[in-house]
């Protein structure tokens, strides 16, 4: 009886994904939730940014982050602060110090836009998502609850279905012409190279 070893990469076996992750993440088919998704979360994302470029305290003299980061900071009469960790209330009070954010706010303001441009018309989509979850994740540091959460956790599943979250946008093209494209179901399909590839008989 013939033994076929499984497929080997440089550095050892190929681990296979679960199937529903394959399906969840890899599988065009459930491109459509996912565009659902990315357009709602692009729209809260504009919604916010809207709001910010509209305020020269967020686009012109930075006070308005300013000021939300002094709150933040702040430490109660009970001793107690919106930040839980020590290291990101110094790093907030090291960037209140240096007037950071003069140029943070504009980065904020016009960055949510960014983000929400990105999701919506589908381009480079796990980097957006990537960024907008980081900026969830900082306000939440930060003791800003509200929508973060959730939209930390959609994030977080939109980076991870980087190559079909897209495809029904502007990354059908765009990842194609950077060479990630979609193999059209092709199961058996092995991206190894062909002097790694099992040979029969062994």
């Amino acid at each position: 009886m013939t033994n076929v070893k499984s497929p080997k990469t440089a550095r050892g076996r190929v681990i296979e994904d679960p199937g529903i992750a394959r399906f969840l993440f890899s599988d065009v088919r459930f491109s459509w939730v996912w565009l659902v998704v990315r357009i709602w979360v692009g729209y809260q994302w504009i919604q916010a940014s809207l709001h910010k470029i509209a305020d020269p305290g967020w686009v012109q003299t930075g006070t308005a982050l300013a000021g939300f980061w002094k709150g933040a900071v702040t430490v109660s009469a009970s001793g107690k602060s919106n930040i839980a960790f020590d290291w990101y209330s110094s790093f907030l009070t090291f960037l209140l110090n240096n007037h950071a954010y003069t140029w943070f706010g504009k980065l904020i303001a016009y960055g949510e836009f960014m983000v929400g441009v990105g999701l919506i018309v589908g381009a480079f989509v796990g980097i957006a998502a990537f960024f907008g979850a980081l900026m969830n994740w900082n306000f939440i540091m930060a003791g800003s609850a509200s929508t973060n959460g959730f939209l930390l956790v959609l994030g977080i599943f939109l980076v991870l279905a980087w190559k079909t979250a897209g495809y029904i946008g502007v990354d059908y093209f765009l990842l194609r012409w950077l060479g990630v494209p979609w193999t059209g179901g092709e199961e058996n399909e092995q991206a190894i190279s062909p002097a790694l590839a099992p040979k029969a008989g062994k």
